[in-house]
């Protein structure tokens, strides 16, 4: 499915069970792997740390989730529920040379 960035601005979202979830407000993208991830359904604007993960958890579908866009967007019933697993960054192989200890003799 290729869709421009731009055409996904302001289209509707649905479950495959025909319920509205809203509009497409902005689109989170992952420029390391040049991917669209989340869709955003509101502006995140927050005071605090945690009202704007909460807002970006309950707020924002995963677009792998996405099972068809062209005039609307259709994703599975459950796109609140899945968490994003970030894998944990792996440790270098050979130290770096800024990460030496020095010892004085």
């Amino acid at each position: 499915m290729a869709v421009k960035v731009s055409q996904l601005m302001g289209m509707d979202v649905y479950t495959d069970g025909a319920k509205f979830l809203g509009k497409v407000y902005d689109v989170i993208i992952d420029l390391q792997k040049g991917e669209v991830v989340r869709l955003t359904l509101e502006p995140i604007k927050a005071a605090s740390k945690e009202e704007a993960k909460r807002v970006f958890h309950e707020k924002t579908i995963m677009y792998k989730s996405v099972k068809a866009a062209d005039r609307i967007i259709i994703t599975s019933p459950n796109t609140f529920v899945e968490e994003e697993q970030e894998p944990a960054p792996s440790a270098p192989a050979k130290p770096l040379p800024y990460s030496y200890k020095y010892h004085r003799t």
